[in-house]
């Protein structure tokens, strides 16, 4: 702390600035890098697995070098993937597409405009998400045999829709509450009809709200496996299907099951990549006010 004399029988003091705790920094950052490779690391150790040869993939200890080699992301290829991968994502964009056409209004429905009983929709649409799936197995098997939908795509649509709405709309109102209603008042002196005001004013602001709510509807459709085992069969299994097929009763190949694992994570760690910057906004919409 310095003292510095003002006028004649006046004295400040004026306290040092600290200099930053650097150990306490280090040892923060060497922290938060341990704990990120020890969640990354399955991922890692899966990744080149998939690169090994089976009798590599089986040793113990496990081999670290190792000679790399595509015979095992061939094979899967070969095993007939491909249409899996088709399956899981026609149903899983048709399912997002279909969770946003229809909660994008609901949200706003719920948080910007005035309707009776807000509370009591939220509640049915969270009350939905109580039921356990192995409870509405059977009915809803007997309701897809009735229609046709066994070993249908369309079927997974739906379900996987109605899964994810009531979740999608619980987020999308909450990002939807943070849009200023000055904004809102200020499209409508403008005369604004409610398309409009929807498409220029409101979606561009909770846009990085809805872009994290898509996010985690293609995540839980793409890794859903309970309805897709119980209600497909050949034409419209999905990728978790086709990696059951590798349990086998004479045990697990490591390298195979590897292979197939990283190709089924890829898209949905790319697409993950790709919008993280969004994620990370959506996610944080509110928190700071």
């Amino acid at each position: 702390m310095s003292v510095q004399t003002v006028g004649e029988d006046r004295i400040v003091a004026i306290p040092r600035r600290k200099a930053p705790n650097r150990l306490g920094k280090s040892a923060l950052t060497v922290t938060t890098w341990v704990i990120a490779i020890l969640f990354v690391f399955p991922v890692i150790w899966m990744a080149l697995t998939a690169f090994k040869q089976e009798a590599d993939a089986a040793t113990d200890p496990p081999k670290l070098f190792f000679t790399p080699t595509l015979e095992q992301i061939a094979g899967i290829i070969d095993r007939g993937f491909l249409p899996y991968l088709g399956n899981s994502a026609f149903v899983t964009v048709l399912s997002t597409l279909a969770v946003l056409a229809l909660g994008i209004p609901a949200a706003y429905a719920l948080s910007l405009a005035p309707v009776k009983n807000t509370s009591n929709a939220l509640g049915f649409f969270l009350s939905t998400k109580m039921l356990p799936v192995v409870a509405a197995i059977i009915p809803l098997y007997v309701i897809s045999q009735n229609f046709a939908l066994l070993d249908n795509v369309w079927a997974l649509v739906v379900l996987y829709t109605a899964m994810n709405l009531p979740l999608a709309i619980w987020m999308m109102r909450s990002f939807f509450l943070e849009v200023p209603k000055e904004m809102i008042e200020a499209g409508r002196i403008d005369g604004a009809n409610l398309p409009t005001l929807l498409r220029r004013v409101i979606l561009p602001v909770v846009a990085p709200g809805i872009a994290a709510t898509a996010l985690i509807c293609v995540i839980f459709s793409w890794t859903e496996f309970f309805y897709a085992v119980n209600l497909t069969a050949a034409r419209a299994g999905t990728v978790p299907v086709f990696l059951v097929g590798f349990i086998t009763s004479e045990g697990l190949y490591w390298a195979q099951l590897s292979a197939a694992a990283l190709m089924a994570s890829l898209p949905v760690m790319i697409i993950g990549w790709i919008a993280q910057n969004h994620l990370v906004r959506g996610l944080s919409m509110g928190a700071v006010k």
